[in-house]
């Protein structure tokens, strides 16, 4: 990669990360909701239903953090356990409507500031735009495929 698009490239991630966890930042603070709370709802929805176990490996904390996580959010109506039929033992979790609720004005709150971005684009400016990370995204694509093969 020639230095100077690399150096775009990381400035350009700098700018979207900065932008993003400050927004995502201001919404877990005004809704009273901790980084981990939000992190396992995102979790939990991605995965649909999982288990205690699932989550803890996913996150990198122990079950038992895990589990007092998950305590937290059933009490506050954002997920759910039950049974799970296959072994009674296990726990399976999914998110309420609240929970998805959470989850996708949280991920608003983090990517919002995209759609001003774009408003401030000419129209050749999106369309060069949109082309250029089409082509990354499809470079990135074929660079996480390779990497999960390895």
């Amino acid at each position: 990669m020639s230095p100077p698009l690399a150096e775009t490239l990381h400035e350009w991630l700098r700018v979207t990360m900065r932008f993003s966890m400050r927004h995502f930042m201001r919404f877990a603070k005004e809704n009273n909701y901790s980084i981990p709370q939000l992190n396992a709802l995102f979790r939990i929805r991605h995965k649909g239903v999982c288990g205690v176990s699932d989550l803890g490996e996913e996150m990198g904390v122990t079950n038992a953090a895990a589990s007092q996580l998950l305590d937290k959010l059933v009490q506050q109506g954002l997920a759910t356990r039950s049974e799970d039929p296959q072994d009674r033992r296990n726990k399976l979790i999914t998110l309420t409507e609240a929970g998805l609720r959470v989850s996708e004005q949280s991920m608003q709150a983090r990517q919002g500031w995209l759609d001003q971005l774009a408003e401030r684009l000419t129209p050749e400016e999106q369309s060069d735009v949109q082309a250029a990370l089409q082509v990354l995204i499809a470079h990135a694509q074929a660079l996480e495929e390779e990497t999960e093969l390895s």
